[in-house]
């Protein structure tokens, strides 16, 4: 199966879960449902997957199946039929499946892991205070980004013009390109944008055409 994105829902045992909560409801099934970023049988995803995996069947969880998508219509609808099964929390990765999950429910609790800025990509408010039913962990720090700007005017003094190869639709870059665009004007460089759509389409013509001096790479 080579597919980008798959949902893998997990069943499990009420033995995981509170006391309170197992007097509550003792016969209740409880769910965990997780949406990927990358596919199953990739060399990046099984570390992740046996881990995890490994974790929850101590704690007397099994793993249901699962199911991939391989373009952002697909992300959308296995998004929506992971909402419908009603899990009782969600696990994504990945900044565009947290945007499809929070199409779909604004009431699942999600947490993410694997998204690059999601207080740009309005997933919370705040890092400290992130509101609403999605919380996680962010990987990235953006002051990284504006020392690429400075190591590139370091390399090359007289930088006028840097190109930004970077994807516009996915909300994770966001706040990295504002950190590049802040610092690249600071240092008296003109920034342009160059969408890694049009790259794959027309292959170097947008990067030629933009007669940049040097090119950074973002989200």
């Amino acid at each position: 199966m080579r597919r980008r994105e798959f949902i893998t829902i997990l069943v499990g045992a009420t033995a995981a879960w509170p006391l309170g909560a197992r007097a509550q409801q003792p016969e209740r099934t409880r769910r965990v449902g997780m949406l990927m970023n990358v596919a199953a049988e990739s060399s990046e995803a099984q570390p992740r997957l046996i881990a995890f995996k490994q974790a929850l069947q101590k704690l007397g969880w099994n793993d249901g199946g699962n199911w991939g998508a391989n373009d952002s219509d697909r992300d959308r609808k296995y998004a929506s039929e992971l909402v419908a099964i009603a899990p009782d929390v969600i696990l994504a990765a990945g900044t565009l499946g947290v945007a499809a999950l929070q199409k779909v429910t604004r009431t699942l609790p999600i947490v993410f892991c694997n998204v690059a800025d999601p207080v740009g990509a309005g997933f919370v408010d705040s890092l400290a205070r992130p509101g609403g039913n999605v919380t996680g962990f962010s990987l990235f720090e953006y002051s990284i980004s504006a020392k690429w700007v400075e190591l590139l005017k370091e390399i090359m003094p007289g930088l006028t013009r840097l190109a930004v190869l970077r994807d516009p639709v996915n909300p994770g870059g966001i706040a990295q390109f504002g950190v590049i665009q802040a610092t690249a004007q600071s240092l008296g460089a003109e920034l342009r944008p160059i969408s890694a759509y049009s790259m794959k389409r027309r292959s170097s013509a947008p990067l030629q055409h933009s007669q940049a001096n040097r090119m950074a790479v973002s989200s």
